[in-house]
């Protein structure tokens, strides 16, 4: 069993939610001028900071690059040089002219005519594209497409994990599903929410986690099941 049936979620994912709000604020996640922007950027930021990808985007830009037609026409060497600074740019040069060429093909280049197609429609043709995972996909529907689906990293995993929510081997549609069946089919939340927890992973759930400080100290303490499963729980 991955999740703990014996605790009800939705409180403990909207008190999640209200603390970290609280902590930081609204995120404004993704960072983009286009969705075709935020379509390039989720697949930079593959086993890469963002600082990096930021550095990536900024030469496409000042090459006028930042297109998908652009992109499908560049030369391997070329868009490889230009997105260096985000890593594994051999591999990720192609993940982005095959993404760019299936928006060609299916929607003549447009994020916008790719929005209008159902979410139980689009998702499974993204996942086929080569290198497109699950983390990738969702976070191009939900950022660059505004479908409600919730995106899931190893941040959450890991706070989850480390709060006796879910067993640390819990997989991605395990976990998507927790939030999606606990929590109403909202963009904005979604964003939001995926947003908090990144900026709590970054700063306080790191792999030498700063429990004392962490804004989730205490949470459900007083729930039994959840404190005979929560060991590695901060606080």
């Amino acid at each position: 069993m991955v999740v703990l049936k014996s605790v009800n979620l939705k409180p403990i994912l909207e008190e999640i939610f209200q603390r970290l709000f609280e902590r930081f604020g609204p995120q404004g996640w993704w960072p983009a001028e286009s969705p075709f922007e935020v379509f390039v950027g989720a697949i930079l930021t593959q086993n890469t900071a963002w600082k990096n990808v930021e550095k990536a985007i900024e030469n496409l830009k000042k090459c006028g690059a930042l297109d998908p037609f652009v992109i499908a026409s560049l030369s391997e060497e070329k868009l490889q040089e230009l997105i260096k600074p985000a890593g594994f740019f051999k591999q990720k040069a192609k993940r982005l002219k095959e993404a760019s060429l299936f928006l060609i093909r299916e929607f003549s280049g447009s994020i916008d005519r790719m929005k209008e197609v159902p979410l139980e429609e689009l998702r499974p043709k993204l996942l086929s594209i080569n290198g497109i995972g699950p983390e990738t996909c969702d976070s191009i529907l939900l950022y660059a497409c505004d479908k409600a689906i919730f995106v899931v990293d190893a941040y959450t995993s890991r706070i989850l994990s480390r709060h006796g929510l879910v067993e640390e081997k819990a997989n991605y549609h395990h976990l998507q599903r927790l939030f999606m069946d606990a929590l109403p089919h909202k963009v904005e939340l979604f964003k939001e929410y995926h947003a908090l927890l990144v900026a709590l992973g970054k700063n306080y759930c790191r792999p030498i986690p700063k429990c004392e400080l962490c804004p989730l100290k205490g949470l459900k303490k007083d729930e039994e099941p959840y404190r005979e499963k929560s060991e590695k729980a901060c606080g």
